[in-house]
C-alpha cells in the first residue's frame, strides 16, 4: 500500500507536467492540425529564462520571499515563451499552413535544433543548478512497514499538483466561456468562415500559440523546481512524452490532453516503481521511458482517435 501511495504521488505530479505540456500540442492541432514539435524546447527556454530571472531577482532584491522569487521568475519565463512561441509562428509556419503535413513536421524539428543550440550558446551546454525556493522537507502520508518507507509528498510536489489543477481548470473556462474561447473554437472549425464573422484567423492562431508557449513555461519552472537543475536538452524528452499524452487523450480535445497527462504519468511511476521491486530497484528506473512508448503503440493500434477522441471539427 506504501508504494501505491507513493507512485501515486509521483504519477499525479508527473502526469500533470506532461498535461501542461500537452495542452500546448493539443490546442496548436486543434486549429492547424500540425504537431508543433518544437514545443517541448520553449519548455526548456522557460525553465533556463526562471533561472536567469532568479538569479537577478536575488540579487537586486535579496530581501524577497523565496515564493514570491519564484512566483516572479515563473511571470518572466512565461511571457519569454510567449514571445517564443509567437515567433516560431511567425518563422517556421505561417507559410506552410496549406502545405504537405510533412513539412510542417521537418520545420519543428528545425526549429526544436536551433532553440538548443541557442540555449547552449546563452547558458552553457552543462546543466544547471535550479534553486530550490520551495520547501523540499518530506511530509509522511502513511505510516509505513518493516518492509516499505513510509509514502511521503513534498511542499513543491503539492504547489506543483495545485499550479498545475488551477491552471488547467483556468484554461477550460477560458477556452468555454470567453470570446476569445469561441473565437478559437470558431477558427479550429473553419477559418474562413470565422473570417466572415468577424475574426482574425491570424490573430487568433497567434495568440493560441502564446498561451501554449506560457503553459509549457509553467510546466518547465515546475519540472526544473521538483528535479533541481535545468539544461539544453531537458524539453526534448517530456515533450515526446506529452506528445503521447496528447495522442492518448485524443489529440486536438482539451480534456483529453488532460487525461492523457494524467494517465501517462500514472502509468509510468507505477510501472517504474512495481517493476523496480521486482528486479531488485534497477530495471524499472533504467527503463522508465519505455513506458510512454508501449503506450502510444498501443493507442496508435487500438484506438488511433484517442480515449476521448472526437470528429476534429468540434476540436478547440
Amino acid at each position: 500500500m506504501d508504494t501505491l501511495v507513493q507512485q501515486t504521488i509521483n504519477g499525479l505530479m508527473l502526469g500533470s507536467i506532461y498535461a501542461l505540456i500537452a495542452l500546448g500540442y493539443t490546442m496548436v492541432y486543434g486549429i492547424l492540425r500540425i504537431i508543433n514539435f518544437a514545443h517541448g524546447d520553449v519548455l526548456m527556454v522557460g525553465a533556463l529564462s526562471a533561472l536567469s530571472a532568479i538569479g537577478m531577482l536575488q540579487r537586486h532584491f535579496p530581501s524577497l520571499p523565496p515564493a514570491a522569487v519564484l512566483l516572479l521568475a515563473a511571470l518572466c519565463a512565461m511571457a519569454v515563451c510567449a514571445l517564443t512561441s509567437m515567433a516560431i509562428e511567425r518563422l517556421a509556419y505561417r507559410r506552410l499552413r496549406n502545405a504537405p503535413r510533412l513539412a510542417p513536421l521537418i520545420s519543428g524539428i528545425g526549429v526544436s535544433l536551433l532553440l538548443q543550440t541557442l540555449a547552449m550558446l546563452i547558458w552553457s551546454r552543462n546543466p544547471l543548478m535550479f534553486p530550490q525556493l520551495l520547501p523540499m522537507d518530506p511530509i509522511a502520508l502513511t505510516r509505513g512497514g518493516a518492509e516499505h518507507a513510509p509514502a511521503v509528498i513534498t511542499g513543491t510536489a503539492i504547489a506543483t499538483l495545485a499550479v498545475a489543477v488551477l491552471v488547467m481548470a483556468g484554461l477550460l473556462l477560458l477556452v468555454e466561456h470567453s470570446r476569445f474561447g469561441r473565437a478559437m473554437r470558431a477558427t479550429a472549425e473553419n477559418p474562413q468562415v470565422a473570417g466572415l464573422m468577424g475574426i482574425n484567423p491570424n490573430r487568433i492562431i497567434v495568440l493560441t500559440f502564446a498561451l501554449g508557449g506560457a503553459l509549457a513555461a509553467v510546466a518547465g519552472v515546475m519540472m526544473a523546481s521538483n528535479y533541481g537543475n535545468a539544461g539544453f536538452s531537458m524539453g526534448f524528452l517530456p515533450g515526446i512524452k506529452a506528445f503521447t499524452a496528447a495522442v492518448l487523450g485524443g489529440i486536438g480535445n482539451l480534456r483529453g490532453a488532460m487525461l492523457g497527462g494524467l494517465l501517462l504519468g500514472l502509468f509510468e511511476s507505477l510501472g517504474t516503481g512495481y517493476l523496480g521491486e521486482l528486479t531488485g530497484g534497477t530495471f524499472g528506473s533504467n527503463y522508465q521511458d519505455v513506458f510512454a512508448f508501449l503506450v502510444l503503440i498501443a493507442v496508435l493500434v487500438f484506438r488511433p482517435s484517442g480515449l476521448l477522441g472526437e470528429r476534429v471539427a468540434t476540436r478547440a
